[in-house]
Parts: C-alpha cells; sequence; structure tokens
C-alpha cells in the first residue's frame, strides 16, 4: 500500500463502529446510539462534509445533536447489489458506497475502525489506510468542560472508596482476625456490592472495583475474593464512569484495620513519596517515560526493587511491578501512558498517577490520584488522605 506522501490529496476519513461503545465515534460526533453508525468525512470545495450514517430510526435524534453537516440511513447509499440484513455490514455497505460515489481516490482511517468496514471499501476499488495517530492528540487535549465532568467524577469516585476504607477500618474483628460488619464477615464481594449500590444511586456505572486484602493485593490487578483480616492492607480501587457526561473517575487507597504493620509503612511512605516525585514532574512537553523514571527512582531510593518477580523471588520480594499512570476520559485507559516509552505531555492531558507496592507474601499498597497537565505544571483533582490508619 503507498505511503500517505504518495497517495493523492484530499482523501475521505472515516471513523465508524458503535457509538456506544466506540468512544473516538462519540467524541467526534457527541451522539450516542447503540446501533452501528458511521461517519465519513468527504473532501468538498477545500473543507469537508461530514456524513453520519445510521439506523433510520435514529436520524431524528441525531439531525437534532450530532455534530455533522449531514445525517443519513443506509438506504441512502444502498450499493447496486442492494444492502445485507445485517445492520453491521448494511452500515458498513452503505458507507463503503458513500466513499466510492463521492470518487476518492483513498480514505484514512483510525485505529478503531472494524475490518469489516475496510474490506468493504476495498472491494469498491478505494484504498483504506489506517492513521493510528488520529484525533489521538485531539482527544488527549480536554476542554475545561471535560475537565469539570472527569472533576465530578473524581469527586464521587473518592467518595466511594471513603466509604470503603471506613467501613474496612472500622469493623470489628473476630478471635481469628477476620473482619465483621452487621455480624457477618466483611468480603470482597460485600464491599463491591456496596460499592455498585453506592455509585447507581448517584448516577453511574462501573467496573468491576478490585477490593483486594491480604496476599492477594501483591497482584497489581486482582480483584479480590473472600474474607478481609485484621493487619493486612485491602487495596481499594474504584474506577466508575458517568452515566450523564460518559467520563470516567479512577482512584486508589490502601487501607489497613487495626495496628499498621511497620513494614506496610516503610511501603506506604515509598509510594506516597513516589507519588509526589512523579506529580513535581509532570509538565507540558515532558514525556510519560521521564514521568516514571521519577517513580521507579523514589522507589529505588527507598530500597525496593521495580519489575515483576522472577520465578525464585522469594516471598519478601517488594517491588513496582506496573507503569506510574495512563490518560483518563471518555475511557478509563487512554493515551498518554506514564511509562516506558511514553510519549510528551499536552497542556490538557488528564492522567493518573497510582505507584504502588507489592510483596506476595504481604499484599500490596497503592495510591492513585488524577491529575490535568496545565502550563506551569499539573492540578491534582484529588483530596483524600492517603494513610492507611481510616479510623
Amino acid at each position: 500500500m503507498a505511503s500517505p506522501k504518495q497517495q493523492p490529496r484530499n482523501p475521505a476519513r472515516i471513523v465508524a463502529g458503535v457509538p456506544e461503545t466506540n468512544n473516538t465515534l462519540y467524541w467526534r460526533i457527541g451522539f450516542c446510539v447503540g446501533d452501528p453508525a458511521a461517519l465519513v468525512m468527504l473532501p468538498v470545495d477545500g473543507g469537508t462534509e461530514s456524513i453520519l450514517i445510521l439506523r433510520d430510526i435514529e436520524m431524528e435524534r441525531a439531525r437534532k445533536r450530532a455534530q455533522v453537516d449531514r445525517v443519513a440511513c443506509p438506504a441512502d447509499f444502498a450499493p447496486a447489489g442492494g444492502l445485507s440484513g445485517d445492520r453491521e455490514i448494511a452500515t458498513a455497505q452503505a458507507a463503503a458506497e458513500c466513499i466510492r460515489r463521492s470518487g476518492v481516490a483513498y480514505v484514512v482511517a483510525d485505529r478503531s475502525l472494524p475490518v469489516l468496514y475496510a474490506d468493504l471499501i476495498r472491494r469498491t476499488g478505494v484504498d483504506v489506510e489506517c492513521d493510528p495517530e488520529m484525533w489521538v492528540s485531539q482527544r488527549r487535549r480536554k476542554t475545561q468542560v471535560e475537565i469539570d465532568h472527569i472533576r465530578d467524577s473524581q469527586n464521587v469516585t473518592e467518595q466511594a472508596v471513603q466509604m470503603v476504607c471506613q467501613l474496612v477500618a472500622r469493623a470489628d474483628a473476630d478471635a481469628t482476625g477476620t473482619l465483621l460488619y452487621q455480624g457477618a464477615p466483611l468480603t470482597s464481594e460485600r464491599l463491591r456490592a456496596a460499592v455498585d449500590h453506592f455509585l447507581i444511586d448517584r448516577g453511574f456505572v462501573s467496573l468491576t472495583s478490585i477490593i483486594a486484602g491480604g496476599p492477594r493485593g501483591a497482584d497489581c490487578h486482582d480483584q479480590g475474593a473472600g474474607e478481609l483480616r485484621t493487619g493486612e492492607p485491602v487495596i481499594v480501587d474504584i474506577f466508575p464512569r458517568s452515566c450523564a457526561t460518559r467520563y470516567w473517575g479512577d482512584c486508589t487507597r490502601t487501607v489497613v484495620h487495626g495496628d499498621v504493620p511497620e513494614e506496610l509503612e516503610r511501603m506506604q511512605a515509598a509510594v506516597s513519596r513516589a507519588k509526589v516525585e512523579a506529580i513535581q514532574t509532570i509538565a507540558p512537553g515532558v514525556t510519560g517515560q521521564a514521568v516514571h523514571a521519577a517513580t521507579m527512582s523514589a522507589i529505588r531510593q527507598a530500597g525496593y526493587a521495580v519489575g515483576l518477580p522472577k520465578a525464585d523471588s522469594p516471598p519478601t520480594y517488594c517491588a513496582l511491578t506496573h507503569g506510574t499512570g495512563h490518560g483518563v476520559g471518555l475511557d478509563v485507559h487512554e493515551p498518554p501512558f506514564l511509562d516506558a516509552g511514553g510519549p510528551e505531555l499536552l497542556l490538557g492531558d488528564v492522567v493518573t498517577v497510582e505507584p504502588g507496592l507489592y510483596r506476595r507474601d504481604m499484599g500490596g499498597v497503592r495510591v492513585e490520584d488524577i491529575v490535568v497537565v496545565t502550563e506551569d505544571g499539573c492540578e491534582n483533582l484529588n483530596a483524600l488522605p492517603e494513610g492507611l490508619d481510616w479510623r
């Protein structure tokens, strides 16, 4: 396939999928629907005409709300052989026919384009090219409205994290060290259910929250299961999405019931210091890799390792095993990433900063905030304390 420099000028562009789940498409059109849709952008008179193709019963709503020049349905661009009875195939057929009728030589797609669309477009004789960076930097540069949406989501997220940490810290403990709440064992599952109810009541939905106690917390993404115990760390990582705005929050704190073991205090101090060092490094033009380097440096200076344990690593091996953070917006994990190879930060980037330490015989400690990259550094959207004692 020819490179962009070898192709004729003024290509068409396409992004397609289901706006409910394809956030690039939703971000571009500002309209949510649960059926397949395609946005075709055609070069016209030195500008661009944007055409949204979607199911006919959605057209009236789309005309009122979608940020496009024209709304159409698949029947408006039926190919000579007719449309499939499958909605996704029919939408892809119509998008291909729309592009073919325009007479363009090739079309540029973003990284999310389903192969179905590319295949049907190519069958019309039009070349398709993927631009992996299409709209990525634009989505990263959050507007003030988007930042306010994330701020609101983070506020509710913090409330949920605080609720869980206080429930753990203020629980009773039986003679075996098992935590009790309202006379029954306090489990990760009970706390996740409490989080889900809390969030639903406030207009949010959540993926499965991480509430991982004891050694299970040594795997940074273990969701946690079973009874929680006194004296053991419990990682509480909650990441809900607002039903109204569709923007995410993401916050982690760690709590210990009862007296906090000295080693956990050391781990907590190292993680908190690493978070400070990372946040102080963040500014426009600084790379995500440089931010992660600051995190790793602080962890090593505290006497801990960096990297996953090896097969012969002892259970006491304690290390930072993941990157420093990731972008947050319409996706809970989106560019940029604060890790090896992380790109330069842009004004308006919204990223998590979440160093952690993990030890297989004990569990983990992680603290996570969200910050907004500003002209002179960054703004932290979090206000929760980050110690281990939540009594």
